[in-house]
């Protein structure tokens, strides 16, 4: 809402008693403000029911037709703002709602226009496309639906459960004249800024439109907005990963911001679309996809009659299987994973000694197979090498010097059987301690 008052200053203060038709309000604190007049958080008194009240300098008489008309449809089931009562106070004129949580537009400031997903986007697009689809079936149009009038119920119990407020604006369907000035500028339809003729299809571009910016975040301004917006919307799917969800989030979003509003897609036909069934986007044969405002036909298999939502939708019916039908239906990033896995599945195999050892598994084993080899050649306990043979030989010898007894045959011939293994031995040790030392370093 803008930060100043009206011309006429609101003279309603915090504690004011408002005494309506259906009961008596006490206003505890002001919500916000903008040219219209004041937006309270008042209590009725005698109960624990807490409502928002709408304090205007003026009749507001086109918002009370525009909510009594709306009063034939249950509000909550069409994710419209539920309307109390409407009295008089002094000059003003006072408009009861239920209390809502914060405004579309406060929640994105507060993330600095941090993008939503495409899963939190398709839950608020079902909402509004039904508020739609209940405002054509009392014939009107809000004329007037932006970020500030999507308001969140409740963030934290309802994630993203959204409904549509401020009917000030709103106008019949066979009553908006031809060339009128309707909408926020950065808002506003096409056949609304060249004067054409206008129905119920403004709101779709707008809704259109904000879906756009939830997913970007960002605003794009200007009288040629609809060229940008299917500009960036094309640079979305040659640039990006076209991940199947988002394809048909982007078709959906070029069916409702198609220039001529005849073309445009109907709240019944996009409610029906893939981007909520959860089917595939498919161009019917012969179709031609170059022109950007006559994108392919879609073939939808048929289906029932979507149901709008219940007291308080999270998201689309078919929205919760979409991780299973994943499994069935994989888009190009899931096949890509799955390539991937067979690839690193395929490289195991490979490197498995036990399998199909590859060259450096090869190459590691003969290294092992020679180092075992070394091991075992260097290894005196098994089998010793020849000076360690010779020296054993040299310490038998000496023993059995020391234990002999010169007086025996036996004893003689002993001796000389181990002097004919030692000598030779201890020649060669010899030899071998000559070599080292005549050897130049």
């Amino acid at each position: 809402m803008d930060s100043s008052l009206s011309d006429t200053p609101c003279e309603v203060r915090e504690g004011f008693i408002l005494l309506g038709r259906k009961g008596v309000y006490k206003v505890e604190k002001f919500l916000g403000e903008g040219s219209y007049g004041k937006v309270a958080k008042c209590k009725k008194l005698g109960t624990d029911q807490v409502v928002a009240i709408k304090i205007i300098w003026g009749s507001g008489q086109m918002e009370i037709n525009a909510l009594e008309e709306l009063s034939q449809i249950n509000a909550d089931d069409h994710n419209l703002v539920k309307f109390v009562e409407s009295f008089k106070y002094k000059k003003y004129t006072c408009i009861a709602f239920e209390v809502l949580d914060q405004s579309l537009l406060d929640f994105m400031e507060k993330r600095d226009f941090h993008p939503l997903t495409v899963e939190e986007i398709r839950t608020i697009a079902w909402q509004l496309i039904v508020a739609l689809k209940g405002l054509k079936s009392v014939n009107l149009v809000h004329c007037d639906i932006k970020l500030d009038n999507i308001m969140l119920v409740d963030q934290v119990s309802e994630p993203f459960r959204v409904k549509l407020i401020d009917f000030g604006l709103a106008e019949k369907i066979g009553h908006m004249r031809t060339g009128a000035m309707m909408q926020n500028i950065c808002y506003r339809a096409p056949e609304v800024i060249l004067g054409l003729p206008l129905d119920q299809s403004v709101d779709l571009w707008t809704v259109g439109y904000i879906l756009f910016v939830l997913y970007t975040g960002s605003f794009i301004h200007g009288w040629d907005a609809e060229y940008n917006i299917l500009r960036d919307v094309w640079k979305l799917v040659e640039d990006n990963i076209p991940f199947w969800s988002l394809q048909q989030f982007v078709d959906l979003l070029k069916r409702m911001l198609m220039v001529d509003p005849s073309k445009r897609i109907s709240p019944s036909e996009a409610l029906q679309h893939p981007f909520f069934t959860m089917g595939r986007v498919q161009p019917t044969a012969g179709s031609h996809t170059t022109n950007p405002e006559e994108p392919p036909a879609l073939e939808v298999h048929p289906q029932p009659e979507a149901k709008e939502v219940t007291n308080t939708p999270q998201r689309p019916a078919a929205v919760s299987q979409e991780f299973s039908s994943m499994k069935k239906k994989p888009g190009r990033i899931q096949q890509q994973r799955e390539t991937i896995r067979e690839h690193l599945a395929k490289l195991e195999e490979r490197c498995s000694s036990k399998k199909k050892p590859g060259r450096i598994q090869q190459q590691r084993e003969t290294i092992r197979e020679h180092l075992a080899k070394l091991e075992e050649r260097c290894s005196f306990k098994k089998k010793p090498g020849r000076i360690q043979q010779q020296r054993d030989a040299i310490n038998n010898y000496q023993a059995a010097l020391q234990k002999r007894n010169p007086g025996t045959q036996q004893d003689h011939n002993t001796d000389k059987s181990l002097q004919s293994q030692a000598l030779p031995a201890f020649q060669f040790s010899c030899e071998v301690s000559l070599n080292k030392e005549v050897q130049p370093k």
